[in-house]
Order: structure tokens, then C-alpha cells, then sequence
């Protein structure tokens, strides 16, 4: 087989360490941005730079924002009583695409999984007890998945917050067993959120 040039086996190499991507996957893709015009893959490059230089976590609530502060935690009209914790950006884009919550959020960027080494120290929990205590934060509802790491993350916020006398939640169950927020239907998603239930510890 005819060696390719350096530097196209660098940008497969560099294309298959992003998750889910396959040599075989970051192959097709390394082909189709050189078969490309030029300009394309000079924007993507620009665009992923600019990303890096530009894209940040909210300082309150952990989600992508380009400011100190995301759209929604700067939002006069969200209901500042209602905290959502969810593992990821994406559960949160989930929850926002069913217009059924107007609260604000918390993004943890992980659940536990002491097995796989990740403890509390490797979520965003720094300043979550603040938050409760101080912007008038009434319930928080622990969204996270539905799976052995998920349930675990919820125990332990429910156990962490107790000392706040903070109403804490758990969305209900229509979600599936082992099912991931990001993937569920609009509809199912917004019954769990209504039919939200108190974590008793």
C-alpha cells in the first residue's frame, strides 16, 4: 500500500482521538476535508481555535458560554428558586429543548464512578452549596442518568445538600433504566421533569 503524506496521517491521527471516531471513520473524514475546497478546512481550523481562545464555562453554572456568565444564569426571567443538576452541556440543551423548565442549572461535567477513579473532587461541585445558600434556591432537582453512576451521583447530592434544608428532587422515572438524557425523546423528558419525586436519605 502506497504511503500517504505525513501530514494527512497526522490529521487522521488527530481526527481518531475524538470519541467515537475510529481509524477507519477519521480516514473518511481526513479524505472528504481534503477533497474540500480549501477555504473549508482553513474555517475549520479558525473555527477551532477561536473556540479554544474563546469558549469557557460559566462561572455560576459550568455550562458553555463565551462570557463570565451564560445566557441563562444572566436571564432575569428564569425562576431563580429551581436548580437543575445534570451530568452534561448536552442534558442541559436537552432540557431546554422541551420548554418545560425555566429554572436554572448546575452542570456537574461527570457522575461518580468510583471504579473508574472519578470521586467528588472531579465534578464541578466547588461552588454548588453557595449557590443553594445564597440565591434563594428553594429545590433542587438531581437530573442526572439513569444508571448505577447516576443514581449514585443523586444519593450523594442529596446527602450533601441535607444540611441546607433545601427541597431535593429526583426526576421520575420514565427515563429507562441505563438510558442517557441526551438521547431521550422530548415528551418522555418533560413527564420525568413534572413527575419529579423527594430523594429521601
Amino acid at each position: 500500500m502506497p504511503a500517504l503524506p505525513p501530514a494527512f496521517d497526522k490529521l487522521v491521527t488527530l481526527l481518531s482521538r475524538l470519541p467515537g471516531i475510529g481509524q477507519r471513520s477519521a480516514t473518511r473524514l481526513a479524505f472528504f476535508i481534503i477533497a474540500e475546497p480549501a477555504n473549508y478546512a482553513k474555517t475549520l481550523g479558525q473555527s477551532l481555535v477561536e473556540s479554544v481562545d474563546h469558549v469557557r464555562y460559566c462561572a455560576d453554572c459550568h455550562t458553555l458560554c463565551e462570557d463570565e456568565r451564560c445566557s441563562i444564569c444572566r436571564d432575569p426571567t428564569r425562576e431563580r428558586g429551581m436548580l437543575c443538576v445534570v451530568e452534561t452541556v448536552q442534558d442541559l440543551l436537552a432540557f431546554e429543548r422541551t420548554g418545560a423548565y425555566q429554572g436554572l442549572y448546575h452542570v456537574l461535567h461527570g457522575a461518580l464512578a468510583p471504579l473508574k477513579g472519578i470521586g467528588p473532587s472531579r465534578l464541578k461541585l466547588d461552588n454548588l452549596e453557595d449557590r443553594v445558600a445564597t440565591q434563594g434556591v428553594t429545590e433542587v432537582i438531581v437530573a442526572t442518568n439513569a444508571d448505577v453512576e447516576g443514581e449514585a451521583t443523586a444519593l450523594y447530592l442529596a446527602k450533601r445538600l441535607k444540611p441546607l434544608s433545601v427541597s431535593t428532587t429526583r426526576i421520575a422515572t420514565g427515563i429507562p433504566m441505563g438510558g442517557e438524557l441526551e438521547y431521550i425523546d422530548q415528551t418522555t423528558l418533560s413527564r420525568a421533569l413534572s413527575g419529579r419525586v423527594a430523594l429521601d436519605v
